[in-house]
């Protein structure tokens, strides 16, 4: 860790220029460090202090035990790995003994619950099992960003505190990044794009790039992206066109795996997930608690309803119906409620039930579409919520539904 230690001191403010620690001993990472510091007739401190006979500032053996507090704090596996620290206070402090040249300082500090921003740590130094120094440290915790030096990051982004920007990663003028999110390296980020806090950006993503629309001719359209996103290897989100709006959008706590493509335009919902090689068209729509398997596509224009879970290989050239597992491409077919999912986001049995009796009018019976939804609207024992939203996503379709009937077996096992 030594090794690096002059790099992480540069995050604590108003600092003593020199190094004034040789080797770390001990380290418990985020609770205690112990490091030693050789004192030699040679320091640079020497000269202006006590002519005739050298000793080590008391002031220097506080900020020797800083250095080392600061270097516990900023552990790169700790909370405050891309944080920033102030010294704001001394508490107690205590000089037992004089250090001169040929002394060496065994500093020890361990870390105390913190409470907000402030962190405050006992800290000793020793001679020779001897205590000659002790105090505790108030130190202030500020989060930074942390820019591999490869970085290119433009002087117009904004980067969130607490951000990590990998090596070679490129970020654009107008790009804004929240706070503590994660750019892999040679990620490319561009565009008037704007990322929400804790999300991650894999390496070699693209996000935010022009949209690969013919009609584009270099308008300045946006993408705005919620938090808690993940966004794997190659990954590729374009920005909006004029003619859709100039927005595309993403909620919160999404996961796309590597090599998914959202085109221009899109409006993906909350705790969605895509497979790998799962790609929207144009102008798509997907709601909350999505999963689209990988290889899947969904054509432009086209909405896929909330709890929805769309088979591996499909291609969805209508609407895919809420709380359905939608499978195929030639053509899609509809197998049932999405069972497993749905339990899994906690749905009753009784809302299960009542979501089954509307799929059975739709998929079942033989009536047509209009008199299916009439059915439903006027089977009170199927009132919910949830049936509402289903009968109102059909209402709402302009490409129309996919409401082919998959397997009967396929169906059945569905519905255990």
């Amino acid at each position: 860790m030594i090794a690096g230690f002059p790099a992480v001191l540069d995050r604590l403010n108003h600092r003593f220029p020199s190094l004034l620690v040789d080797t770390i001993d001990e380290h418990e990472p985020g609770k205690r460090m112990v490091a030693i510091k050789n004192v030699t007739v040679n320091e640079d401190f020497f000269q202006g202090h006590f002519p005739g006979k050298p000793l080590m500032p008391a002031v220097l053996m506080i900020e020797a035990l800083t250095q080392v507090a600061t270097a516990l704090l900023l552990d790169r596996g700790g909370p405050y790995a891309t944080s920033r620290v102030h010294l704001r206070g001394v508490d107690g402090a205590k000089f037992r003994r004089q250090v001169v040249p040929g002394d060496r300082l065994r500093l020890t500090v361990t870390l105390k619950q913190p409470k907000g921003s402030l962190v405050r740590a006992a800290a000793t130094a020793e001679v020779d099992g001897q205590a000659v120094a002790e105090a505790e440290l108030v130190l202030m915790i500020t989060p930074s960003a942390e820019i591999d030096p490869s970085a290119r990051v433009h002087d117009g982004a904004v980067v969130g505190a607490g951000t990590i920007v990998g090596a070679f990663a490129t970020i654009g003028p107008q790009v804004r990044i929240g706070r503590n999110c994660k750019i892999g390296a040679s990620a490319v980020i561009d565009g008037n794009t704007t990322i929400g806090d804790g999300t991650e950006v894999y390496p070699f993503a693209s996000i935010g790039l022009p949209p690969q629309d013919l009609k584009y001719r270099g308008e300045d359209t946006r993408l705005v992206i919620g938090e808690g996103n993940i966004f794997r290897e190659f990954v590729t989100i374009h920005r909006g066109t004029a003619g859709g709006g100039g927005l595309t959008t993403i909620g919160d706590g999404n996961l796309f795996m590597n090599y998914v493509h959202v085109a221009h335009d899109c409006h993906v919902g909350n705790e969605t997930i895509f497979g790998p090689h799962a790609t929207l068209g144009g102008h798509v729509s997907v709601s909350d608690f999505v999963n689209v398997s990988a290889g899947s596509a969904v054509h432009q224009f086209c909405r896929v309803g909330s709890y929805a879970f769309i088979g591996g290989y499909s291609v969805i050239t209508k609407d895919a119906l809420p709380y359905g597992r939608t499978v195929g491409s030639r053509p899609a077919r509809v197998f049932g409620l999405n069972l497993i999912g749905l339990r899994r986001r906690g749905f009753t049995d009784d809302t299960l039930r009542k979501l089954r009796g509307a799929y059975r009018y739709l998929l079942q019976s033989k009536l047509n579409t209009s008199q299916a939804m009439a059915r439903i609207e006027q089977d009170s024992a199927l009132a919910c919520p949830e049936v509402d939203n289903l009968v109102q996503f059909i209402r709402g379709a302009s490409r129309g539904v996919i409401l082919r009937r998959g397997g009967k077996k396929a169906e059945e096992s569905a519905e255990d």
